[in-house]
């Protein structure tokens, strides 16, 4: 009898170690669980924040306007009423948009720019333009010296670059190679020319409003690209509710 207690007291004994065993394993496992959870949950918003919706989403209030030019190109920053395909894709937003350009293919951020503007929009302290024609806030207009200076580079840089508008050899595509390719846009006003230096990209290519030729600012026979509007037309198209 007493040695069959003491094997029995040691099967009990022998029982202890194994659940406890059992438990830490299953700790170990739920803590591995719970690490890759929020890993991927850490990875899908970055994943998304990486998305145009993650613009409209978070930041809804001033970015629905430049959004919705960007997601279906229906109306302008404006509001104003797009008419045509060609008009449409006047929009540098949209236009990239189809070419499955995200928000962030363009605007590349810093990141003192996002707790920057993370705070400016938490506090509201942003700069309103007005409201458009269909009743969303739109922000006072950035030239692209403005939306590069974070990063320290060029206005033009914000579209020629490596990952954008580059030449057939990968290089960076030059004022030059602009203009040689649009020589026989007009005998007389090629919109590429350097003559006037102080013109960059964003002059006459808009992103979420219709662009516009500015040469036609000063010469009647500036060439007008389809779906394009004159600077007198463009002019007009401000409806602003301020």
């Amino acid at each position: 009898m007493d040695v069959d207690a003491d094997i029995k007291a040691n099967e009990e004994e022998a029982k202890v170690p194994t659940a406890v065993s059992k438990r830490k394993k299953k700790t170990a496992v739920a803590i591995v669980v719970v690490a890759v959870a929020i890993a991927a949950s850490g990875a899908g918003f970055f994943v998304w924040h990486e998305q145009p919706s993650f613009c409209a989403a978070i930041c809804h209030a001033p970015m629905d306007a430049y959004y919705k030019t960007y997601a279906d190109g229906e109306h302008d920053k404006f509001g104003n009423e797009m008419p045509d395909d060609a008009a449409k894709s006047a929009m540098m937003g949209y236009l990239h948009g189809q070419n499955d350009v995200t928000c962030m293919g363009c605007h590349v951020p810093t990141l003192h720019e996002q707790v920057s503007e993370g705070m400016h929009w938490v506090t509201g302290s942003y700069e309103v333009l007005g409201e458009n024609a269909q009743g969303d806030t739109i922000l006072e207009s950035r030239s692209l010296e403005r939306l590069t200076a974070a990063r320290g580079a060029m206005p033009d840089e914000f579209c020629l670059n490596e990952a954008c508008h580059a030449a057939a050899d990968g290089s960076v595509m030059t004022r030059e190679m602009l203009e040689g390719i649009t020589a026989d846009l007009s005998e007389t006003r090629n919109p590429h020319d350097d003559y006037h230096a102080q013109f960059d990209c964003g002059t006459c290519h808009k992103a979420h409003s219709r662009s516009v030729n500015m040469c036609s600012q000063c010469h009647d026979d500036a060439p007008i690209p389809s779906g394009w509007l004159t600077a007198q037309e463009a002019a007009r198209t401000e409806g602003i509710d301020r």
